[in-house]
């Protein structure tokens, strides 16, 4: 008996990083899948490795069209919708002045309205289920800030406040939104800002100055942490939760470490 035995869900960002690694647990904990996402070799290229436990579909996440197809995908294939994932989005690092106006919102397209859609899009047929569990991937830069994000930092900040409107106005329909903010992420998103010859998995690393254990971990290691507390909120497990969020991250929102107080 796996933790989401019959729950039929959609991972968005699904190919890589994340969103693949959300979308194998799922599988593998008994749970029907689509994968979503716009790279669509590498997305069906794992909905293979899945089985019949998965489809895949190509979803823009800022498109209401593909929204309806992906959906319409879940309810055909699998019969009705459980789960959604809101995982995809993109990174853009640069400085304020040198942050161009389209960029900007091409970023908050990506990350803040596609997660929007998303939710609006499962609503009814989390409605007609009768229960349903929404799982918004914020991030730790939405919980505090970091210089050079200020696109993805306002996206994911937003995340987060929809997360709260959708639990409050949801609840009555049995349908839970939570966010999980995660300091781990995909290598691939963080490696064009990374120069030549620099190995992203230590610049990964020293981003953990807190939990000593993680410094030695593979970004696909802390990846599958981020799926599992993902896979838990979408369970029955966590049916008191709604309208949180849940920071995975290594203690980096904890506070700050002093170097030579006492403890350090």
């Amino acid at each position: 008996m796996g933790m989401l035995d019959g729950k039929i869900a959609i991972v968005t960002g699904a190919a890589r990083g994340t969103g693949e690694a959300t979308a194998r647990l799922f599988a593998a904990e008994g749970a029907k899948v689509v994968l979503a996402d716009i790279r669509d070799d590498l997305g069906e290229s794992v909905t293979r490795e899945l089985g019949d436990a998965a489809r895949y579909v190509h979803l823009d996440v800022t498109s209401e069209t593909d929204w309806q197809r992906a959906v319409g995908v879940a309810t055909e294939c699998f019969g009705s919708l459980d789960v959604l994932v809101n995982n995809a989005a993109i990174l853009l690092l640069a400085s304020i002045p040198d942050t161009e106006l389209a960029d900007f919102e091409r970023v908050v397209r990506v990350n803040q309205v596609g997660t929007f859609l998303g939710i609006k899009a499962v609503v009814g047929p989390m409605r007609e289920a009768g229960a349903g569990a929404i799982v918004n991937i914020s991030s730790i830069d939405g919980l505090s800030a970091q210089n050079g994000l200020i696109a993805y930092a306002s996206s994911k900040w937003a995340v987060r406040g929809m997360t709260r409107v959708a639990a409050l106005e949801l609840g009555k329909f049995g349908i839970r939104v939570n966010a999980v903010c995660p300091e781990a992420g995909s290598a691939e998103m963080i490696a064009p800002y990374i120069p030549p010859g620099v190995d992203v998995e230590q610049v990964i690393a020293q981003g953990q100055p807190y939990l000593a254990p993680q410094k030695t971990r593979s970004s696909r290691e802390k990846i599958r942490d981020v799926a599992h507390l993902v896979a838990f909120l979408a369970s029955d497990a966590s049916a008191s939760c709604t309208g949180g969020d849940f920071p995975i991250d290594g203690g980096n929102t904890a506070g700050k470490l002093v170097r030579g107080a006492p403890g350090a």
